[in-house]
């Protein structure tokens, strides 16, 4: 099974807010952070991934990002603050 990814991006702290599913983050972010391909990330400048998490499986993956979309922003906004609560960058963190 391919490892999955859950990733939130955003522009500034308490911005607007990305959630995406990905096997390869490295490749998906740096796709967001130069507006590679067209869609809400480059629409509203999002070039910050400010939270991930790794899951053993892509179909794990996708069923927390269906969750996460699910949750309300204050708790979006919480799981963030929870390991980034500056809203650091974390691109450099993954490569």
């Amino acid at each position: 099974m391919k490892t999955g990814f859950i990733y939130i991006m955003s522009n500034h702290k308490n911005g607007t807010l990305y959630i995406g599913v990905t096997s390869n983050l490295i490749k998906r972010v740096y796709e967001h952070k130069n507006a590679l391909t067209e869609g809400f990330t480059k629409k509203y400048n999002l070039k910050k991934l400010v939270y991930y998490e790794q899951l053993e499986d892509i179909s794990r993956a996708i069923e927390r990002e269906k969750q996460l979309k699910a949750g309300s922003r204050t708790k979006k906004i919480m799981l963030i603050e929870h390991i980034n609560p500056h809203w650091l960058d974390l691109y450099t963190t993954i490569l």
